[in-house]
């Protein structure tokens, strides 16, 4: 029904563990195979292709649905629907940052600082030239094919990049000196095949997966038994999402417990829970969370 085309490079990975941990998973004769399926009756056809194209493609109708960034979608001007966020990259749960960046040493603190004609190396010429104009510098952009971080001072005065934490420009002797665009990676669709309301229905189902799967993570079931006597100091250590889910058991004066906990605080939680008077403790993994 849906012909669904994925990231290649840095997000590829990323985003077949998330696809894989929604029960989506892709499978292709090998890495380097542009073409895959997934065993779901909504999905027919499987690309994987350059995130910087992807916009375009779903745009043009070539694709009902997509994963890229939401930096791709601004640079090209594709028309597409946006289906939601899915908050993560190619290292963190983070959203990437457009920015401008220039030597260390340079004597601008902000855009509007640059003069004209400034050399600005980068690969997203579009953007770029449309927030300097924006700021009313008329800069010289010239197009990067990669290591654009490398080309400050000599090839140019600054660069617009995308950095998750900033590491890597700091390393090369640059400083941040404006964040252009917060780019999370996004589900996007053909704007025809959004109004088809079958296809919408199969659309909102992959879309409910994928935001099931990662809001899973880094989270675990807790569940517990524990005294009634105890139950309210039991409570009170529990950080729910809403509140915890409390059963009287069979033959009254003891509870079931149970409720979803971040992952990095179970193991103070655990102790601090059997201190408290809980019994019976179970932590269990989680595959999906749908509000």
């Amino acid at each position: 029904m849906l012909r669904l085309v994925l990231p290649k490079g840095s997000l590829e990975r990323a985003t077949m563990d998330v696809f894989e941990a929604a029960d989506l998973s892709v499978s292709r004769s090998s890495e380097v195979d542009y073409r895959a399926t997934v065993n779901d009756h909504r999905i027919s056809e499987v690309r994987i292709l350059r995130p910087q194209e992807i916009p375009r493609y779903v745009a043009d109708g070539l694709f009902d649905i997509g994963i890229t960034g939401r930096d791709w979608v601004e640079e090209t001007g594709a028309e597409v629907v946006s289906l939601g966020e899915l908050r993560y990259s190619k290292a963190t749960s983070q959203p990437i940052k457009v920015v401008l960046a220039v030597a260390a040493d340079a004597p601008w603190q902000a855009a509007k600082d640059m003069p004209d004609g400034v050399r600005v190396s980068t690969e997203y010429p579009l953007l770029t030239e449309r927030f300097l104009s924006a700021n009313g510098v008329k800069a010289d952009v010239v197009l990067s094919y990669g290591a654009t971080e490398a080309k400050v001072p000599e090839i140019a005065d600054a660069v617009v990049e995308i950095t998750e934490t900033g590491r890597a420009l700091r390393a090369a002797g640059l400083r941040i000196v404006d964040t252009i665009l917060v780019s999370y990676t996004e589900l996007i669709a053909n704007p025809a095949a959004s109004r088809d309301p079958e296809r919408r229905k199969a659309m909102d189902d992959i879309n409910t997966l994928l935001q099931g799967a990662l809001q899973a993570r880094g989270r675990v079931l807790v569940k517990l038994n524990v005294g009634a006597a105890d139950l309210d100091r039991v409570i009170s250590l529990l950080p729910a999402m809403r509140s915890p889910t409390v059963s009287e058991l069979f033959g009254g004066g003891s509870y079931a417990v149970e409720t979803v906990v971040p992952k990095d605080t179970i193991n103070k939680l655990i102790p601090e829970l059997k201190d408290a008077g809980a019994s019976d403790i179970i932590e269990l993994p989680i595959s999906k969370i749908v509000p």
